[in-house]
């Protein structure tokens, strides 16, 4: 999919996930500009610089909660001159329907989305890939990384141990944890900042895309998000591409992921305002 003059060229906002900075979208970036999209990846407050920065000093980051990245991203969109593509991968999928809930977006696809509250299943790849930092509760004001044998788990179960650590040097950070704890104990808090209006009619269309060998969101839970929304009339679809880790959009294949992604949001894209 090409688009020749900026005139026909959608805006896409990419948002990253927990763990990761704007980094991990570097091959999308630079594949979807050369089909002529314009596009930005920000940085979730606090996630602001380089990989190996964020590593040596996380301390920005520490203590940031959910409400205030999506009210982050709220404010960046609501400057762009028409409503954007909306692209997020894990927590950045999370983001992502959040941020459809406000009307924001012509269109949403969320890639291994962490879950938002009313989500039941809870794998137990799922406990093991966050019981690092869930273990301490102390943890939640800090910044919290995962060791690479870790995020081999994780991320990159379905890659070889070289490719694995390869990832891990050159995506991974420490993660607010204050996002994590939210996230895990939605279910428990009336005031969750993961709530969606599933019955929102006037929301955009969204679609979910999942790793079939996904450790840290299995394919379960993004079909249980996904049918929460049969209670809205708005065009929500499910995508799953077996064998995929949940490092999909960085490992060996993400261009096909990348094409089904951008093609579905282009065709069945929404102007809202």
């Amino acid at each position: 999919m090409t688009f020749s003059s900026d005139q026909d060229a959608p805006p896409v906002v990419l948002i990253h996930g927990l763990w990761v900075t704007p980094r991990s979208w570097e091959h999308w970036v630079e594949y979807y500009k050369s089909q002529g999209l314009q596009v930005s990846a920000p940085a979730w407050p606090g996630l602001e610089g380089e990989v190996e920065d964020l590593r040596a000093n996380p301390s920005a980051m520490a203590g940031i909660g959910l409400q205030q990245v999506v009210d982050h991203y709220d404010a960046i969109i609501r400057e762009m001159e028409q409503p954007p593509l909306l692209i997020g991968h894990s927590f950045g999928g999370t983001i992502v329907q959040l941020l459809l809930d406000r009307g924001l977006g012509s269109a949403g696809v969320a890639i291994d989305s962490a879950a938002v509250k009313g989500v039941l299943p809870l794998p137990f790849s799922t406990l093991r890939s966050t019981w690092p930092v869930l273990r301490n509760p102390a943890n939640k004001g800090k910044a919290v990384g995962l060791s690479a044998k870790q995020f081999h788990y994780a991320f990159a179960n379905t890659l070889s141990d070289a490719e694995s650590l390869a990832a891990y040097e050159r995506y991974h950070v420490p993660g607010p944890a204050r996002v994590l704890f939210e996230g895990a104990f939605a279910n428990f808090n009336s005031q969750a900042p993961t709530r969606v209006d599933f019955s929102n009619d006037q929301r955009a269309p969204l679609l979910f895309i999942a790793g079939g060998a996904d450790h840290i969101v299995p394919p379960k839970v993004n079909r249980a998000n996904a049918r929460l929304y049969d209670k809205s009339t708005a065009i929500t679809d499910y995508h799953e591409f077996a064998g995929r880790s949940h490092l999909t959009i960085g490992q060996d294949g993400w261009r096909e992921v990348a094409d089904f992604a951008l093609t579905w949001a282009v065709d069945h894209a929404t102007v809202l305002r």
